[in-house]
């Protein structure tokens, strides 16, 4: 694959090296930022479950939330790339921010029905495609600061990755509880951190910008390039195909949850929050385990445990006896998937070629998000008796997808050459 010079050369202003504190033009509004994310991730299911009291719309909501987001990566890489990740940072908070408070507006004002139903379907989908426009931009943020700062890239990455986790922590568990009231609130919430992320994104450091070609110059071109490079790495190729079939379980456990915690086992949505809160703080557990098991057994070996816990784990789901016993299984296949994302990461920023890496970045992350809107389907089609079934057969899926993947990279020549580097530079 070959990149002209004019797509890798930055562009005006933007070829600048950041200045100010990486906490105030960086941290801070990757922080606000993910607060916003988790809590339109994790707990926009909760606000339709709790608005129509339908298992089936809970899984549909979940797929109109991921199939925009799928829908709009291509677009958002290739708008990030034209115009800066703050400008589109800015305004597509801007616009979640004016979306979920009118919709919170609608919500007091609509009787219990057809139209209430309506508007928060139609709220998870716009939010799940707004929400994946500031992930990117942010993202590619992240990217060009740890490129440009000397020698601490590795600990930048590890700052974003705890932002997140810490997000993902405190998120799903402010949503629950502010909807012990009412959606309402839970949405007011979310639009104020939503109005901050964007007032925030106009401090972020300008990214790259890439000269707009006269052939060429649709999104598609650029994950055709990703494609082409991804092809040329089979130990990457491999490791996003096993982990691509690996997130159907994890989407779908991640649909049914609140489901399973409010009518299973008869708890709240502030419970069903909890619950992914728990998942986080045993997922940063988990990462910071995986940075210092790489230096000892690699990445083979980190990869190994971490698919054998999230196999086990999600075969276990469906027979957990108790809330507590499901809790614990969830923490166990969130932190499981959060040693799979320390190995993923690791091998993608050491075998990307850096004139690739934005494009190869992009269609990774697509093909790894595919199977979520996939996995809200099929909880939506699914009836409620039939629920455990559909998540043991998803396991089985997963652990032998999981069981093939690491069996075909245990003598992969790139992995077993970066495991060795790893080892090295300990």
């Amino acid at each position: 694959m070959t990149v002209s010079v004019s797509e890798v050369k930055p562009a005006g202003r933007h070829a600048a090296i950041p200045t100010g504190s990486l906490f105030r033009r960086v941290y801070t509004p990757r922080t606000c930022d993910a607060l916003a994310y988790s809590m339109a991730t994790y707990a926009m299911p909760l606000v339709v479950l709790a608005t129509t009291g339908s298992a089936s719309l809970t899984g549909l909501a979940f797929a109109l939330e991921w199939i925009p987001r799928v829908a709009a990566f291509g677009f958002a890489g290739a708008l990030v790339d034209r115009s800066g990740a703050a400008i589109v940072c800015f305004i597509a908070s801007l616009a979640r921010a004016l979306l979920v408070a009118g919709a919170a507006a609608v919500l007091v004002v609509v009787p219990p029905g057809t139209a209430e139903t309506v508007t928060v379907m139609a709220l998870a989908a716009l939010t799940g495609a707004l929400t994946q426009f500031s992930f990117i931009a942010n993202e590619a943020v992240g990217a060009i600061v740890s490129r440009r700062t000397d020698r601490q890239a590795h600990k930048v990455q590890s700052a974003l990755i705890g932002i997140d986790q810490t997000a993902t922590l405190i998120g799903p568990a402010l949503g629950g509880a502010l909807l012990l009231t009412g959606p309402t609130l839970m949405l007011a919430c979310l639009s104020a951190l939503s109005f901050a992320s964007a007032a925030l994104a106009l401090q972020t450091p300008p990214t790259p910008l890439r000269a707009t070609r006269r052939s060429q110059p649709t999104p598609g071109g650029g994950l055709r390039e990703g494609w082409q490079t991804l092809r040329s790495l089979p130990s990457l190729r491999r490791l996003v195909a096993g982990l691509a079939c690996s997130n159907l379980t994890l989407g779908l456990l991640q649909s049914a949850s609140p489901i399973l915690v409010e009518d299973r086992f008869g708890h709240s949505a502030a419970a069903a929050g909890a619950l992914w809160s728990i998942a986080a703080a045993a997922t940063l557990v988990a990462v910071a385990c995986c940075r210092a098991g790489l230096n000892r057994l690699g990445l083979w070996g980190v990869g190994v445990i971490s698919a054998t816990v999230a196999a086990a784990a999600c075969l276990a789901v469906p027979q957990a006896p108790s809330y507590t016993g499901y809790v614990t299984l969830m923490a166990l296949v969130m932190a499981a998937d959060g040693g799979l994302t320390v190995v993923l990461r690791t091998l993608r920023s050491q075998v990307i070629p850096p004139a690739a890496f934005g494009t190869t970045l992009s269609l990774t992350i697509l093909l790894l998000l595919l199977p979520f809107p996939l996995a809200g389907i099929l909880l939506a089609l699914t009836p409620p008796p039939y629920l455990d079934l559909l998540i043991g057969a998803c396991a089985l899926l997963q652990a032998l997808t999981l069981l093939v993947t690491f069996l075909r990279l245990r003598n992969d020549p790139t992995l077993r050459a970066r495991t060795s580097a790893t080892q090295h530079r300990a």
